[in-house]
């Protein structure tokens, strides 16, 4: 999975969301990358996408990328 620029989305990414929201990437299901907080054995069910724990709204499951995701910082 890409950002909008073609740039990979690797775990530990600070991303922004929208306006005011910002989260870690903390799974890549279809790299298959996981955290230990975050284990494969919990979340490969999913199949694709990634996983962002954001500071506003907790957990989001992405399938795809949507355009507004931004990277942050690597």
């Amino acid at each position: 999975m890409n950002y909008p620029d073609g740039q990979q989305i690797r775990v530990g990414d600070k991303v922004k969301l929208w306006n005011e929201c910002y989260g870690l990437v903390v799974c890549s299901i279809d790299t298959q990358e996981y955290t230990s907080e975050y284990p494969k054995e919990q979340w490969s069910y999913l199949k694709t996408g990634i996983l962002i724990n954001s500071d506003q709204a907790g957990l989001i499951h992405y399938p795809q990328v949507t355009d507004k995701i931004q990277l942050i910082a690597r």
